[in-house]
């Protein structure tokens, strides 16, 4: 027993972040961090060479090959079956929230509450239980995860990652820096998933996202047409 340690990767993009978590997880002898991950890229990479039991992951990791949000979490179920995931986010959608309990990720925590919660609902993943910190709690209770969700068009994996950040306060101009892609090209996108989501303005699309988790598609399963503009303009 005394040689027992739970096996923990921690991803998320901001540096300060992790290094808050590693201060605080060293207290533990029972957790060991054996990797950090500030994008999908690198967290699949790192799942390649290290044993993982509990992964702790950021919600939001724009920039990496595998998605983030969703889309990277549905990835890492189907690859990773039998690894444990722990969510950390500052989004309190509801619909993002019944989308994770919907890929049975039972354990999830908001930045908004105490770090603590941490050690807790990694415990709680690796024993296969459920966890969630208390700002998390209040809107699992208000959900019906059963209940099916009004069906939309589809959008791709892009398209999700430019109206989650655009929904989330950031300018198309800081999301084309953030995602080096061209304000073009970031206009495009918004307007082709505005259209899919049969929206007419961003007050609508804002209102939108409040109470649906957004449906994406993988890029090689439909083609993004947004991001066909010359290289030289992204």
């Amino acid at each position: 027993m005394d040689n027992f340690t739970i096996q923990v990767i921690l991803a998320d993009d901001h540096p300060a972040v992790v290094a808050g978590l590693l201060h605080m997880l060293q207290e533990h002898r029972t957790i060991r961090v054996v990797s950090t991950c500030a994008n999908s890229t690198e967290l699949v990479a790192a799942l390649g060479t290290q044993p993982c039991d509990v992964l702790v992951s950021d919600y939001a990791m724009p920039g990496g090959n595998y998605g983030d949000g969703i889309t990277l979490f549905s990835f890492l179920r189907r690859r990773y079956p039998t690894m444990r995931i722990v969510v950390l986010t500052m989004i309190d959608n509801p619909g993002i929230i019944r989308s994770l309990l919907k890929l049975d990720i039972q354990c999830i925590l908001s930045k908004a509450d105490a770090v603590g919660h941490l050690v807790a609902a990694i415990h709680g993943a690796y024993a296969r239980g459920r966890y969630f910190s208390p700002s998390i709690s209040k809107i699992v209770w208000q959900i019906d995860v059963e209940t099916p969700m009004s069906s939309t068009r589809a959008l791709t994996t892009r398209e999700s990652e430019v109206i989650r950040l655009f929904v989330s306060g950031y300018s198309v101009n800081e999301i084309a820096a953030q995602l080096k892609r061209s304000k073009q090209t970031i206009s495009s996108q918004k307007a082709n998933a505005m259209r899919k989501l049969g929206v007419d303005s961003d007050t609508d699309l804002i209102k939108y996202s409040i109470g649906a988790a957004l449906a994406v598609v993988p890029e090689d399963g439909g083609r993004d047409t947004s991001d066909a503009v010359p290289p030289g303009e992204r």
